[in-house]
């Protein structure tokens, strides 16, 4: 995961004084298999707006999780480290005293000195209050 960060990272700051920055959307679903939508080869579920935006963009192929439960993957694909870095190593419910630490470096923190506009949409699940917020933890806006 941290090389995936390292390379996201490497790839938005090279060579962008010449060309413009690009749109990054990442999308991240729970329990979703890899042929679970049509731009991955299924045959019965369309997903039109997701196959265009798969035409247009970077398919990830080879692609894993480090956890299968939701607040330790999301924990992951923020900070491109490990679960248990973080201390998130199970589902974050509203209320729990558990959060994502200030001190980890999220790729909203990453990109936000590259000129880009943060946001998160949808379920958060790293921790509901202190540092554990989006916008504590580089994020523009959230709605979720």
């Amino acid at each position: 995961m941290r090389l995936i960060i390292i390379s996201l990272f490497t790839l938005i700051t090279s060579g962008l004084s010449a060309q413009k920055k690009p749109n990054i959307i990442l999308v991240l679903a729970d329990d979703m298999g890899y042929s679970d939508i049509s731009c991955y080869g299924n045959p019965l579920i369309q997903t039109l707006f997701l196959d265009k935006m798969a035409r247009n963009g970077v398919m990830a192929t080879n692609f894993v999780t480090t956890s299968p439960i939701c607040s330790p993957s999301r924990a992951s694909l923020l900070t491109g480290r490990y679960c248990t870095r973080s201390g998130i190593t199970y589902v974050i419910g509203p209320g729990n005293k558990i959060t994502m630490p200030e001190s980890e470096i999220t790729i909203a923190e990453v990109l936000k000195p590259n000129g880009y506009t943060t946001g998160a949409v949808g379920k958060w699940h790293v921790g509901d209050y202190g540092s554990g917020l989006p916008n504590k933890q580089g994020f523009d806006f959230f709605t979720g």
